[in-house]
């Protein structure tokens, strides 16, 4: 006999939207369900799973590549799936948000991938999940447009012209709560987000020439990946999709994964595409992982990690080259700048840094890299069209040259900077800045001339947390105290009240905001992820 279907999904605390129902419908919700009974208790099981190995990572103060997967490692014959040919040519992407505009914007930036994103650079207010996906279904369909209160009006240029859309969903530990099951348990927001678009988008992105194509978030381990790799096969068959049609490239923005390259491309073989070395993300792991390891583990100021220092060298070469022995596309990291109209001088630094980031990656064997404003397109199509030329990408470039140890990962103690007071104002003024944004349902803001997202945030507070349970001592004398930390907040939080004015100071969420930044950074027991809080205030 067999099992029976799973109930409906009911949506809970969410005031109706305009064209709710078109993303909304029965079939939808009951595919939603489906997913969320066959994969939600699994997920749950590998939550569990990492809280245990951070307690391993408490009691050794280490990490290693797994013994029980070696074989995999050791094996020069398996290869990813070849890329689809929307796929081939990454040299450049565009990350942002699913509002209206940036839709439009990324799609016509000239980036040959807009990472669609869910996730970091998304407030999963109901409105911005429910309207990231009309968004999406809008611009296949070729109705979308959107005129800016100023008069000036945004719509889609030609489709040979626009870029591949890379969607990346909410990670694994992230829920919806808007949409329940019949026992009251919230729906993966991961789910969501991919049920969502792959129910809708599919077929016509198969008519288009492409595919549903995923960046997975926040994977801390092979394990995660076959997950995923089972929700793209039951995804499949379920709707009558030819199985490897979705494509994913794993974001490798945790140290425990970073532990795990090959076996998350093994796990995801005939649906893999590449991997994508992150910076923010990255770092914040370390911090969350080795909290408690002691002096060597400790962070200096985030500006001052740059993608040079050699713990990280480590990690961005070994990805070029597991990547490559694999047949698997090396995307870089992000490029965040955000240029200013009044500021020629400011643009000038800031492009030739963007120019020495990006020269670097396209020099280590990259085949593509992000960027978040689509004035920096150029900038870094020119690093990687300087080494490409006419290739689509380098994969050719196997880097039998790197040999990355285990310790090579973590040898944070390498570096030569120390955290400094400045170091601490800035956490301290980026946090409460993005968080308050955060609260008020944007998710990718524009901070002294820097896209940041949630990440950003991560980094922040978690330094400050970090600092303040070592007992820093600043290059000024001052340490890291919680009552220091709480001084230098109220400084901050007076300097923002003068340069926003009563008005718009007492219209946003600033207080909220100055409030959730020190409990995640002062609390005793460390919070896993910030927006875990966030979410509970947003609207």
């Amino acid at each position: 006999m067999s099992a029976p279907a799973p109930s409906p999904l009911a949506i809970v605390d969410a005031k109706p939207l305009e064209r709710q129902g078109e993303v909304l419908t029965d079939p939808a919700l009951a595919f939603l369900a489906e997913l969320h009974h066959r994969f939600t208790p699994r997920r749950d099981e590998l939550l569990a799973r990492r809280a245990e190995r951070r307690a391993e990572i408490a009691r050794t103060s280490t990490l290693d590549f797994l013994p029980e997967t070696a074989h995999i490692r050791d094996d020069p014959d398996w290869r990813v799936a070849p890329a689809p040919p929307a796929l081939e040519d990454r040299r450049v992407e565009i990350t942002g948000p699913t509002d209206r505009k940036m839709t439009i914007n990324a799609l016509n930036s000239g980036a040959k991938v807009w990472l669609a994103d869910f996730e970091d650079a998304s407030a999963p207010t109901w409105a911005n999940v429910i309207g990231g996906q009309l968004n999406l279904i809008d611009a296949y369909e070729r109705r979308i447009d959107f005129t800016s209160p100023e008069g000036k009006s945004y719509a889609l240029r030609p489709d040979d012209t626009l870029a591949t859309v890379v969607t990346r969903p909410r990670g694994w530990h992230l829920d919806e709560r808007h949409l329940r099951a019949a026992d009251g348990r919230p729906v993966p927001g991961a789910l969501v987000d991919f049920g969502l678009y792959f129910f809708h988008n599919a077929r016509r992105l198969l008519a288009r020439g492409q595919g549903p194509y995923f960046y997975l978030s926040k994977t801390e381990s092979h394990l995660e990946a076959r997950l995923w790799n089972d929700v793209f096969i039951f995804a499949q068959d379920h709707l009558g999709i030819p199985q490897g049609t979705i494509r994913a490239t794993v974001l490798i923005e945790t140290i425990t994964a970073a532990y795990e390259m090959d076996e998350i491309l093994y796990e995801l073989r005939d649906h893999a595409s590449g991997l994508n070395a992150g910076r923010w993300d990255y770092l914040f792991s370390i911090v969350k992982n080795f909290r408690d390891g002691g002096p060597g583990f400790v962070l200096p100021d985030r500006n001052a990690v740059t993608m040079t220092a050699p713990f990280m060298r480590a990690y961005t070469e070994l990805l070029v080259r597991t990547c490559h022995k694999r047949g698997a596309h090396a995307i870089g990291g992000m490029a965040a700048f955000i240029p200013s109209r009044r500021d020629p001088e400011v643009n000038a630094v800031a492009f030739d840094k963007v120019k020495a980031d990006k020269d670097r990656e396209a020099g280590d064997g990259f085949d593509g890299s992000w960027v978040a404003h689509p004035d920096l397109v150029p900038v870094a199509r020119a690093s990687f069209d300087a080494v490409l030329g006419d290739r689509p990408h380098q994969k050719d470039r196997l880097r039998e040259d790197v040999h990355v140890t285990a310790a090579e990962l973590i040898d944070i103690a390498s570096l030569d900077a120390t955290p400094t007071h400045q170091g601490l104002r800035n956490a301290v003024q980026v946090g409460i800045r993005y968080i308050e944004a955060w609260l008020r349902g944007l998710g990718a803001v524009a901070i002294f001339n820097l896209m940041e997202d949630a990440a950003t945030a991560e980094i922040s507070r978690s330094q400050i947390w970090q600092w303040v349970n070592a007992g820093i001592v600043f290059e000024n004398g001052e340490k890291a105290t919680a009552d220091r930390v709480r001084k230098v907040a109220a400084e901050e939080l007076t300097a923002i009240r003068e340069e926003v004015g009563e008005v718009a100071f007492a219209a946003g969420r600033w207080s909220q905001a100055h409030d959730l930044l020190l409990k995640v950074a002062l609390d005793e027991n460390y919070t896993e992820f910030l927006t875990l809080p966030a979410y509970e205030l947003l609207d």
